[in-house]
C-alpha cells in the first residue's frame, strides 16, 4: 500500500454493467484462469488492503462470489442498466463518511497493474480538489483517483457518461499519470481472445 498515512483512501471495482457488447457478464469471464472481477478486485485489495469497495449489479450474486472475498465491503447498483454513472454514484454515496478519496477501477481492463496504482496514489497531494487520472491513447480516465471534494458531484452521476465531465470541470485540477496498457479494455470476445492468444 502506498497512501500516505494521514489519508484513507478506497480502492472501488465497479462491476455491475449488463455487457450488452460482450453478450455475456464480462466480469465472468475468465483470464488466466481468473474471472475479471476477481482479477480486479484482488488489484484493489494489494494496493489498499481492506479499503476496498466492489460494486455490482447485474447478476451480482455470480459477480460477488466470483470476485471471491477480495473486497471488504460491496455495495449494489439497483439502476445499473442506467450506466456505469450510477455505479459511480453508488459508490460516492457509499464512502461519503468514509474515504479521503477512492482509486476507481473498471473490472474490464486486465492491464492494470498494481505499480500503476500505486503511481497514481503517489501522484495525489492530498488536495480534496485534484483528480489523479490515468493518460493512455491521447485521453484521461480510469483508473482514476477522486478526492472527497468531489464527491458530491459523483453522487450525482447518472447514465453512461462516468465521471469524464469531472475531468473536463475547471474547478477541479487534474494530474495525469502515463499508462498506455490502460487502453486495452474488454468490450468483445475477441478482445479477451486476443489476450489469451
Amino acid at each position: 500500500m502506498n497512501q500516505p498515512a494521514e489519508h484513507r483512501c478506497f480502492a472501488v471495482v465497479l462491476a455491475a454493467g449488463r455487457s450488452r457488447r460482450f453478450g455475456a457478464n464480462k466480469q465472468l469471464q475468465e483470464l488466466d484462469g481468473q474471472p475479471l472481477v476477481r482479477r480486479a478486485a484482488a488489484l484493489a485489495r494489494a494496493v489498499c488492503g481492506k479499503n476496498t469497495l466492489l460494486v455490482a449489479g447485474h447478476e451480482w450474486r455470480r459477480v460477488v462470489a466470483a470476485a471471491d472475498q477480495q473486497c471488504q465491503f460491496v455495495a449494489i447498483n439497483e439502476n445499473f442498466g442506467d450506466g456505469i454513472g450510477t455505479s459511480i454514484a453508488v459508490a460516492a454515496k457509499s464512502l461519503a463518511q468514509t474515504a479521503d478519496c477512492m482509486l476507481i477501477l473498471l473490472a474490464d481492463q486486465p492491464l492494470i497493474s498494481e505499480d500503476h496504482l500505486n503511481a497514481l496514489l503517489s501522484a495525489w497531494s492530498g488536495d480534496d480538489e485534484e483528480i489523479v487520472a490515468t493518460a493512455f491513447a491521447g485521453t484521461q480516465g480510469p483508473p482514476v483517483l477522486m478526492p472527497r471534494g468531489a464527491f458530491s458531484d459523483l453522487a450525482k452521476l447518472e447514465g453512461d457518461t462516468g465521471a469524464h465531465t469531472l475531468l473536463e470541470n475547471p474547478h477541479y485540477r487534474l494530474t495525469t499519470v502515463c499508462f498506455d496498457p490502460a487502453a486495452v479494455d474488454i468490450d468483445s470476445p475477441d478482445d479477451l481472445d486476443r489476450l489469451t492468444w
